[in-house]
């Protein structure tokens, strides 16, 4: 079952669709984080600003310096260690869309310790988006059935994975880093 739905999410991320999916942090919506129109379609179905930007999942650490133009030793050090899920700010993103970049030209990058993620990113060989589940300004939803109908119909692809659990997972812990090394936490 795991193949069948990572081979459906898939082939909605390669026709630039917007899925919803469970991820190590709580359910988002994905997108390729490469494609504008993909992202652009995220920010409607959430009525979120256009200028807000993603979180971007990674499978490993060794795709960081694809989308990033420095990457402090740090950065390794703090995702290997990190207990629970951990997004990384880094400043100068490169070889993502546009409106996923912030306006400062940072990006959030957490490296999915999630068997489904890693699997759909690997085979899709591009980073994919990630945020939350729910309406802008809207509680973020713990799990699968907390999840408006609202966003469900919005999406082109709901993944059958996972749905069933009842486990609330919180969002990540978010770091940023300065291209120095230096670090400061914006979530804990």
């Amino acid at each position: 079952m795991l193949r069948t739905e990572i081979e459906k999410a898939l082939a909605v991320l390669k026709d630039g669709g917007v899925i919803l999916y469970p991820t190590d942090t709580v359910w988002g919506l994905g997108c390729d984080a490469t494609n504008e129109q993909a992202a652009a379609k995220i920010n409607a179905i959430k009525g979120r600003a256009e200028d807000k930007s993603f979180i971007v999942l990674l499978d490993t650490d060794a795709k960081i310096q694809s989308y990033v133009t420095e990457v402090p030793d740090v950065a390794y050090d703090l995702i290997e260690y990190a207990e629970n899920p951990l997004t990384l700010v880094f400043p100068g993103a490169k070889n993502l869309a546009k409106n996923v970049i912030n306006a400062d030209g940072s990006v959030g990058i957490r490296i999915a310790r999630h068997e489904f993620c890693q699997q759909l990113i690997q085979r899709f060989r591009k980073p994919i988006t990630s945020t939350s589940a729910n309406v802008s300004g809207a509680a973020t939803p713990g799990f699968f059935d907390e999840i408006s109908e609202e966003i469900k119909v919005a999406v082109d692809y709901v993944v059958d994975w996972e749905q069933e659990l009842k486990i609330s997972k919180k969002p990540s812990t978010i770091m940023k880093l300065a291209p120095g090394g230096q670090f400061s936490f914006i979530r804990r």
